[in-house]
């Protein structure tokens, strides 16, 4: 019986958290937030003509991130000491774990995401002559007047960086 009413609670708390991830919370998500390019963009080269200061959502929207992993290590070993307490036995342990750490993970992924850092708008007048905004962590690699690339992660997350071969002229 109590068993029962065990799984009932973590399954919800699972559901909560899962329903929590959805919030878009505060923020923009890193990459290309707005193209003014007739064109694809992939690749291109210009000029930094302004940033501005945004917050940016943390996490990446997909693997696993901090909030993953802790909150799954933590789960798993309160749910094996909540199992092993209220059922007596290894097998309870094994399920409890199971299920703490399945709701940890998710729990600590809606948390992640749902937190925000620093972050610019970097705006770039490219050199065919259309303008890109891109959200992007503040690393401090870009100002405004340098000449940029942007260049896109495994993703496809767009990030303005320094030109390393600015064209001579």
């Amino acid at each position: 019986m109590v068993g029962k009413s065990l799984f009932h609670l973590l399954a919800s708390a699972a559901l909560l958290a899962g329903l929590a991830a959805c919030d878009g919370g505060g923020g923009v998500q890193p990459g290309v937030v707005n193209t003014q390019a007739a064109s694809g963009y992939r690749g291109e080269t210009g000029r930094v003509v302004a940033i501005r200061e945004v917050p940016i959502r943390g996490g990446s929207g997909s693997g696993a991130n901090d909030g993953t992993l802790i909150g799954g290590g933590v789960g798993a070993a309160g749910g094996a000491a909540i199992g092993a307490a209220t059922t007596n036995s290894v097998g309870g342990a094994v399920v409890g774990g199971l299920l703490g750490a399945v709701g940890g993970a998710i729990a600590g992924t809606a948390i992640d995401r749902s937190s925000t850092r620093r972050g610019i708008e970097v705006t770039v007048q490219t050199d065919t002559g259309g303008q890109l905004k891109i959200a992007q962590p503040d690393d401090g690699d870009v100002q405004t007047g340098d000449r940029v690339q942007v260049v896109y992660d495994r993703n496809g997350v767009a990030k303005a960086v320094r030109d390393p071969n600015p064209p001579r002229g």
